[in-house]
């Protein structure tokens, strides 16, 4: 039986357009070579539900905004949860009385409407059981992979060696890039922890560079941007502390090649895609020590304990003040992250697909 598959792109729109959810959906759906039909489910709900589709994927989910359907649109649904950090850390992420509302609706829901949930890391299952209820037999996990993009650079092979020194000049130029750095992607939530990971590049005397859209961004009072609040208040005119926002991944993947780390202190990750794209860019790697990390990484990375600045300093520093240290963990991660595609991303997503339509 040939299996109609719907698949939700409404998380590659908005603010997910530039995070890891809505990169996540374009690469896979990249790889599903058309075997899905991919549209918005909210802008065109008739479709969903009169089209002949054998299942419904909903791709992005969050326990405090309406992300499950009241009904089944399609005889099977399988939904995605990529993490459920507003729920490890509820203080951080206060729902108010609506959203905690909402998340018990949806709790209900997906036990009753959802048929297979696919989420990215074996730590993320366990917390799906945890927190919502499910059977473990219900959940499915599938890795993510990095984008091409990301790749290990020796810019320009065909210019001479001068030339190439020339060139990665230009590009520290445009960047403002000291010589050596620390390099940090991503978003500034409370779980990211950079006020540890400033401390502690401050601690050992190396830049740090930041990159990602709201890196630069203005927070307002609202709970959730407290700790980058705070963060600005101390850091926020630091010469040694390099904000770049957002910036294209044509050039990101040139700062990452002449990043001499990139380090990842977060307190909780879903996955930890961030590592897979920096071993991939031929950078040693300085993660802090969390299951979804070790899950990710394996031993082609340095860990470090997120709580404290002085182990996180000091496992920077090890990797920092030792050349034949950075060509170890280089080469680690060069075999780690072969066995992360998202071609094999998209095989296990079908086999769930006729898994589910049996």
């Amino acid at each position: 039986m040939k299996v109609k598959v719907a698949y939700d792109t409404g998380s590659a729109g908005g603010g997910n357009a530039v995070r890891g959810i809505g990169r996540n959906t374009n690469e896979l759906l990249s790889k599903l070579n058309g075997k899905v039909e991919a549209f918005d489910f909210k802008s065109n709900d008739r479709k969903l539900k009169t089209g002949g589709y054998n299942i419904a994927h909903y791709t992005v989910f969050n326990p405090h905004q309406r992300s499950v359907p009241l009904t089944k649109p399609t005889r099977k649904v399988v939904l995605t949860i990529h993490d459920l950090i507003r729920l490890v850390y509820p203080t951080a992420y206060p729902p108010g009385i609506k959203g905690t509302l909402r998340f018990l609706v949806q709790k209900w829901l997906i036990k009753r409407n959802v048929d297979r949930i696919i989420t990215i890391s074996e730590t993320s299952k366990k917390d799906i059981v945890r927190f919502l209820g499910i059977s473990p037999e219900k959940i499915s996990v599938v890795y993510l992979a990095p984008k091409k993009v990301f790749r290990y650079l020796e810019l320009k092979q065909s210019l001479s060696l001068r030339d190439r020194s020339l060139e990665k000049a230009e590009v520290r130029k445009q960047f403002g890039l000291p010589d050596h750095f620390v390099l940090y992607v991503g978003d500034v939530n409370f779980n990211k922890n950079l006020m540890t990971l400033a401390d502690a590049c401050k601690a050992i005397k190396i830049p740090l560079v930041m990159a990602g859209k709201t890196t630069t961004s203005k927070p307002d009072n609202h709970p959730e941007n407290k700790p980058f609040a705070d963060f600005l208040k101390k850091y926020g005119v630091d010469k040694d502390i390099i904000r770049l926002g957002f910036v294209e991944d044509e050039d990101l993947v040139k700062i990452w090649n002449l990043a001499t780390v990139y380090c990842q202190p977060s307190y909780y990750e879903g996955f930890g895609l961030i590592l897979l794209e920096s071993m991939a860019c031929g950078v040693p790697v300085v993660a802090s020590r969390i299951n979804a990390h070790t899950e990710i990484g394996g031993e082609a990375c340095v860990y470090a304990d997120p709580k404290k600045v002085s182990d996180l300093a000091e496992k920077i520093k090890f990797v920092v003040n030792s050349p034949e240290r950075q060509k170890e963990y280089i080469k680690k991660g060069e075999a780690r992250v072969k066995q992360f595609t998202w071609t094999k991303t998209a095989q296990e997503t079908l086999k769930i697909y006729a898994q589910v339509a049996d």
